[in-house]
């Protein structure tokens, strides 16, 4: 099991807007239940609150720094405010429209990836009224592969296969699961409608398929892959060295092993470079936690390749394949040090 780290970024609370008096009102109520932070316009805002001179200046400006929009307003005004804003259901924040008095919570945007059917749901049940849900497997009462996927901790390795599954559920068809270590987890009441497969080669290309694995072997045509975060990455690297460089070296080095970089669930270093901005931005790409490991715990570690460079400018032998293996929590390394210019990086396995 990965050795926790910590993540690079705090995440912002939901933001909840209103337009008039009544609709500030209820927005401040659903910013309490719901741990968002209210915006209004400036002559309405409390202290505390975000004030706005202008709608559409204001929504452009926190729509994709904030992981959720939930709007107590009429749709086409929200729909005009967003649109030109939009860049794809794996990069936008959901989006909710709430009417004034509460009765419809409509799920206007990224229903499942993110999160905007579940806010719907729970902003209706504030207000006692209905959540307005349009997605077909959420019609139809079927699983969804990308929530399912979600709610597993897995990512998704190829966003435009999820319509094709979600497809054959809704025809009825069944879904061949690859999935050796039980990773996605299907609620029970469904688990009939997935055919486990015991290897990835005996997989039929011509029905709906998915693939829980970190390794990018070549998959059937329109199988889905879902990339489980059990990949640690130990990095060392110069001072000042660019997040470009960082990632490059670490795309490179999984690329060795057919690693998909979406596996790389942390990045270890020592904690002498807890400040190195390079390796922060580049955890926060991946999306991969940090850990910084003191230098008497690497020095602890036999690794394949001891370094006397590493051991005169950090005191130890090994930063990236000590940091790989005690992340990890194995005894053995799925890349021994790959070296550039000014990055060193090892991988290993979680156990």
């Amino acid at each position: 099991m990965l050795a926790g780290g910590s993540s690079p970024d705090a995440t912002p609370p939901l933001a909840v807007w209103a337009l008039t008096p009544q609709g500030v009102r209820l927005a401040r109520g659903l910013a309490r239940e719901l741990q968002g932070e209210v915006f209004a316009p400036r002559r309405f805002a409390a202290p505390g609150e975000q004030g706005f001179a202008s709608l559409t200046e204001a929504v452009a400006a926190a729509f994709h720094a904030r992981p959720g929009h939930l709007f107590v307003a009429a749709c086409g005004i929200v729909v005009r405010a967003v649109a030109p804003l939009l860049q794809g259901k794996a990069k936008d924040p959901a989006v909710v429209v709430l009417d004034q008095a509460g009765r419809f919570a409509v799920s206007l945007l990224s229903g499942h990836l993110g999160g905007a059917n579940d806010l719907a749901r729970r902003a209706a049940a504030f207000t006692g009224g209905q959540a307005v849900i349009t997605t077909a497997t959420d019609v139809e009462g079927l699983p969804s592969l990308d929530l399912l996927a979600r709610d597993s901790g897995l990512a998704i390795g190829n966003l435009e296969a999820v319509r094709a599954v979600n497809a054959g559920l809704l025809e009825g068809k069944s879904v061949q699961l690859f999935d050796p270590s039980g990773l996605l987890t299907v609620p029970p009441a469904h688990a009939g409608r997935f055919e486990w497969v015991a290897a990835q080669h005996l997989m039929d290309p011509g029905r709906p398929c998915v693939a829980v694995t970190w390794s990018t072997s070549p998959l059937p045509p329109g199988c889905l892959a879902l990339r489980p975060r059990v990949v640690a990455a130990g990095v060392g690297c110069r001072r000042g060295t660019s997040a470009a460089e960082i990632l490059e070296a670490i795309e490179a080095a999984c690329a060795l092993r057919r690693v998909s970089p979406a596996s790389v669930a942390v990045l270890a270093s020592i904690e002498a470079k807890r400040d190195e901005a390079g390796l922060i931005e580049a955890a926060r790409a991946l999306g991969a936690e940090l850990a910084f490991l003191p230098a008497a715990r690497l020095a602890g570690v036999a690794v394949p390749n001891p370094s006397a460079q590493a051991f005169k400018h950090m005191g130890v032998e090994s930063v990236c394949e000590a940091a790989a293996l005690l992340t990890s929590g194995s005894d053995k390394l799925l890349l021994p040090k790959f070296k550039t210019r000014a990055v060193t990086v090892a991988l290993a396995l979680a156990v």
